[in-house]
């Protein structure tokens, strides 16, 4: 009966259909959900935390269900990409003194700054660094916009405010007013910094523009933290934050109002300039050298085998850690085992049909929770060509509280490939909403992130504003109940009783997406107004 509906859908297909109208005779199972996740969430895995016993069980439990589904190796004749990373614990002075005010201004760690270095070096510091005032720290061409204009920068130390010029214009047109682009994010901040040939760079911290807190600063950059051994030359010497009160205090040092500064910093005729003041602080690492891995899995495409789509999902969680409620265990059952039991399910799909056209890739990539950095690699050193690689669908912490009636789409506005799912969900009866929180700038905070960076049109969707049944208020109460009781704790864990029915949408979305694409000559392109478009066509 299978093969008789299939073949008259082929008949139809034939003397009707376009291949982005055709109906797909394969689904993604819940079953198979609850299958991967209940496996890479047991106490068993240990939390998947890179260089561990759970790394091991984690990555060969892909590889292995890879071969069961009959994918091939996706590195040459290999199903992992070696991803060299180095851990650095970093131990700043206990105080850094700003000078050439009245008097000296001393600032202890943690509670007025933190500072670390990405340097693989034993010992970085900043010896009377000159501050300079450089604004938002960015130089946006397209949006005519330039901090460092006529900056003389080379060996300072820039002082720089956090999020874009645009945050709290009041204006949509002004770099994307609420919605932050790259620009505002404190990564982008360090690079520029670099580019100008800052030796130090110090954000102000604030936690509106921010989106979180000084203790999340203060508990995330310092001690352990992992890094590309690659990075060496992307950052200043000294990375760090002071917090909006110490900033204060350094600006009075100078004899300027911050608050008033930091206003005039969104104005066009600004000027970056010297604060008058030197710093001094040093940073000493300890350093631990080892390799993680990626692991890819492909179905190669019967006519443009060269032309990719890449799934991609993070295998990484957090490891054993801090006791909470007697458990230590981190499991990571939503973030991030949900993505990659769908990225399973998705290839167990794409193999009920025929063969596609175009080459379909599968990236379980580590260290997302250190900095997004199997990503990141990915990104430096391409196993496929960028500009054949079609797009980038990402699977990162998808529902667990049953159907939604929305998906909603991190970095709307961004490319036509929200427009590709939009399309999608109206046939899954649902509806397509932006992000609900744009100026905390979470398109930047997912693996997605760094295909973006190299131009490909990447997708970061799920559902997660307005339950089926239950309506909105529900499904932020749930939201708010596991980013409070579980996102990123032992409570993360998998129970027989999860409703999946909300994965399972997403995951059979992305599927439709993904073999739309294999199966057609489309090229998703970015919007205007993306930061990432001028990539993309200058390739």
């Amino acid at each position: 009966m299978k093969q008789i509906s299939y073949l008259m859908l082929v008949i139809i297909c034939l003397f009707g259909c376009s291949t982005k109208d055709q109906v797909i005779d394969a689904e993604v199972a819940e079953s198979s959900l609850h299958h991967h996740i209940k496996i890479l969430a047991s106490d068993d895995f240990e939390g998947r935390k890179p260089f561990t016993e759970g790394e091991t069980k984690t990555i060969n439990y892909i590889k292995e269900q890879f071969e069961a589904l009959g994918l091939e190796p996706g590195n040459g004749d290999s199903y992992f990409q070696e991803v060299p990373l180095v851990e650095l614990t970093a131990i700043p002075t206990p105080t850094m003194t700003i000078s050439g005010g009245a008097e000296d201004l001393v600032l202890n760690v943690s509670e007025d700054f933190v500072a670390y270095t990405e340097r693989v070096t034993e010992s970085v510091n900043l010896d009377a660094s000159e501050l300079v005032f450089a604004g938002h720290g960015t130089v946006a061409p397209e949006y005519g916009w330039n901090d460092y204009e006529e900056l003389d920068v080379k060996g300072k130390t820039v002082v720089v405010l956090v999020n874009d010029p645009g945050f709290k214009s009041g204006d949509s047109t002004f770099f994307k007013g609420k919605t932050m682009t790259y620009y505002g994010r404190w990564t982008y901040k360090y690079e520029e910094a670099a580019r100008q040939g800052a030796a130090g760079c110090l954000i102000i911290h604030s936690t509106e523009p921010a989106g979180y807190g000084w203790t999340v600063v203060s508990n995330s950059w310092s001690g352990a933290s992992l890094y590309l051994e690659s990075g060496d030359g992307y950052q200043p010497d000294v990375l760090g934050w002071i917090t909006e009160g110490a900033a204060e205090k350094v600006f009075m040092a100078s004899g300027l109002d911050m608050e008033n500064y930091s206003n005039k910093a969104r104005s066009r005729d600004f000027k970056s300039h010297s604060l008058g003041l030197i710093a001094s602080v040093g940073v000493t690492n300890r350093i631990k050298r080892s390799t993680s891995q990626n692991v890819v899995g492909r179905i190669i495409g019967s006519e443009s085998p060269d032309e990719t789509i890449i799934y991609t999902g993070h295998w990484d969680h957090l490891g054993i850690g801090n006791v909470v409620d007697g458990d230590s265990i981190y499991n990571g059952a939503i973030d991030n085992a949900s993505g990659i039991a769908a990225m399973l399910g998705i290839a167990e799909a794409f193999k009920k049909l025929d063969q596609p056209k175009r080459s379909i890739i599968f990236l379980a990539v580590t260290a997302e929770e250190q900095g997004l950095l199997g990503s990141k690699y990915y990104a430096e050193n391409p196993i496929y060509e960028v500009k054949k690689s079609v797009c980038n669908i990402n699977m990162d912490a998808l529902g667990n509280i049953g159907k939604m009636k929305d998906l909603t789409v991190v970095g709307f506005g961004q490319s036509e490939m929200e427009d590709i799912a939009g399309k999608l969900a109206t046939k899954q009866g649902r509806y397509i909403v932006p992000d609900s929180h744009p100026g905390k700038g979470y398109f930047f905070r997912s693996d997605h992130f760094h295909f973006a960076k190299i131009g490909i049109p990447a997708l970061y969707a799920k559902g997660s504003t307005e339950h089926l049944e239950k309506g909105v208020q529900y499904a932020e109460q749930k939201n708010r109940e596991y980013r409070e009781n579980a996102y990123h704790g032992p409570a993360d864990e998998y129970s027989e009783d999860i409703d999946l029915g909300g994965a399972r949408q997403d995951a059979q979305l992305f599927f439709e997406i993904g073999w739309r694409l294999s199966n057609s000559e489309e090229w998703p392109k970015w919007k205007e107004g993306s930061e990432f478009k001028a990539i993309r066509e200058g390739e």
